[in-house]
């Protein structure tokens, strides 16, 4: 496995491992309708491209297949963690994180916030982190339940 900085490039592979992974592994979380509106069909690569450019964002792969990739931005707000449906469990989102959390340390960042899913409440609760509030997010129509929450550093 091989640890690195995303490049644009990398962009449409991603776009494709965050819409599997939302389908499949938050299915049992969420209805259909609101996958569709969380992780739609068309989703706008160069917007996705200036975030995560503009982010401190990692990326994982095997044999040159990227499996998991996570984002932070400058204030400290970790967008987003997603890891390929077929390499759920194995500690891909913990390489991440630590790198995340690295980073956010060298960076003088005192606060990581995110808004998790369902799904990844266990993880970040494993990781040090404490659910601030549980939201319900509405999307085009939809419901989605979240939770905002947070890790100190210091």
């Amino acid at each position: 496995m091989n640890t690195r900085i995303y490049r644009s490039e990398d962009c449409k592979e991603i776009i494709e491992l965050f819409y599997n992974t939302v389908h499949s592994v938050n299915a049992k979380d969420y209805n259909q309708g609101q996958l569709d509106v969380w992780a739609p069909k068309d989703i706008d690569i160069s917007q996705w491209n200036k975030s995560l450019s503009e982010h401190y964002s990692v990326v994982i792969e095997e044999d040159k297949v990227i499996i998991g990739f996570g984002d932070l931005d400058t204030k400290g707000y970790l967008d987003r963690l997603f890891i390929h449906k077929d390499y759920q469990g194995v500690g891909i989102a913990t390489m991440i994180i630590n790198e995340i959390e690295k980073y956010a340390k060298e960076n003088k960042i005192e606060i990581i916030t995110t808004h998790s899913s369902i799904t990844a409440k266990p993880f970040f609760e494993k990781q040090g982190y404490k659910v601030v509030k549980e939201q319900l997010v509405e999307r085009k129509g939809q419901y989605l339940t979240n939770f905002i929450m947070e890790k100190s550093l210091l």
